[in-house]
């Protein structure tokens, strides 16, 4: 009974359930992209946000659809973190999922927000699913090819603990660092104008396609599938320009309907 009680233990701690696998950049992650979009609004849009969310502030914000998943009334919203685009594909040429996914619930959440005639909770509840939907776009392992739900069941060793890529890309990296969402947000925001201008082009659906080239380049793993400083070393900096970008396009989304 004892050995079988422990086996059930340390079975728990070493598998990931559905639910943990989708945290979505991980609360750090959100947040940086939150405390990024930030600097970057126009005076139009800021006032609008602070009107919605009070003294809440968007990094803050970032992580509310996170914590509604245990709210049922919510379940609606749970295919809306992830879209999945195979390889060599590109979305309008996927099969949709009926329960909808990101860039349905982004594109349905903006034209939401754009006619102005949302009673002030809801526009407020929008709101923060665009912050955080903004973030999950940017996330490669977001965008599923379709084989391993979305790198969950890709399992790597990370630093000789047991975890899979979605984990690693979600919160391993990051975490890693030792940084605070503000900390690690002061080391990489200095994006060029000319970046900034860039970035902030294209559609929903663009933006997915690009984080395509980048999933592909993050499931080059070594045999053995353990990872750490090495892989951190070569990802690094696409993970801090995939934030980045994450921010400053939330910035441009938000002063498009605000601004």
């Amino acid at each position: 009974m004892i050995t079988s009680l422990l086996l059930t233990f340390l079975l728990t701690l070493t598998t990931v359930s559905p639910v943990s696998d989708q945290q979505k950049w991980g609360k750090n992650g959100h947040r940086i992209v939150g405390e990024i979009a930030a600097d970057y609004l126009s005076e139009e849009a800021r006032q609008r946000v602070h009107e919605l969310l009070g003294p809440e502030s968007i990094a803050i914000a970032s992580t509310w659809m996170d914590k509604i998943r245990s709210d049922t009334s919510y379940d609606y919203t749970s295919d809306w973190h992830w879209v999945t685009i195979p390889d060599g594909m590109t979305y309008e040429e996927t099969e949709k999922n009926p329960d909808g996914d990101l860039i349905q619930a982004l594109r349905s959440i903006i034209e939401e927000l754009k006619t102005g005639e949302l009673p002030g909770a809801e526009e407020k509840e929008k709101l923060k699913m665009l912050i955080h939907l903004v973030g999950d776009l940017h996330q490669p392992m977001h965008v599923g090819t379709g084989n391993d739900r979305g790198g969950n069941d890709t399992r790597v060793e990370w630093f000789y603990e047991p975890s899979n890529l979605h984990r690693v890309w979600d919160s391993g990296m990051i975490d890693e660092t030792k940084l605070s969402y503000t900390e690690f947000t002061a080391a990489i925001n200095h994006p060029t104008a000319q970046q900034i201008d860039r970035w902030q082009q294209g559609t929903i659906t663009d933006w997915a396609h690009e984080v395509m080239e980048l999933r592909n380049k993050a499931y080059a793993l070594p045999d053995d599938r353990q990872i750490g400083y090495r892989y951190m070393y070569v990802h690094r900096q696409p993970l801090d320009r995939q934030l980045l970008k994450g921010g400053i396009r939330l910035a441009a989304v938000l002063n498009e309907i605000y601004g």
